[in-house]
């Protein structure tokens, strides 16, 4: 579908009542940081998957959520 071939007759005007109550939603920041990673340990995930980065954040949180918050 082509943009000529969209339908707008149908899309209620933008008032200023719409503005007024509109809110701004933006998603939950995540950290972009580099670290690094061991060559080994890199191509293990990376050999997981696409999703491999989404990986090592589940993997931390999981050592997180079983060690604590032991600062050593």
């Amino acid at each position: 579908m082509t943009d000529e071939e969209i339908d707008y007759s149908d899309i209620p005007p933008l008032t200023e009542e719409f503005f007024e109550k509109a809110t701004l939603r933006i998603p939950a920041a995540q950290a972009h940081k580099l670290i690094q990673l061991d060559p080994d340990v890199m191509a293990w995930f990376q050999s997981q998957g696409a999703e491999y980065k989404t990986l090592i954040n589940s993997v931390l949180r999981r050592y997180i959520e079983t060690n604590g918050d032991r600062a050593n």
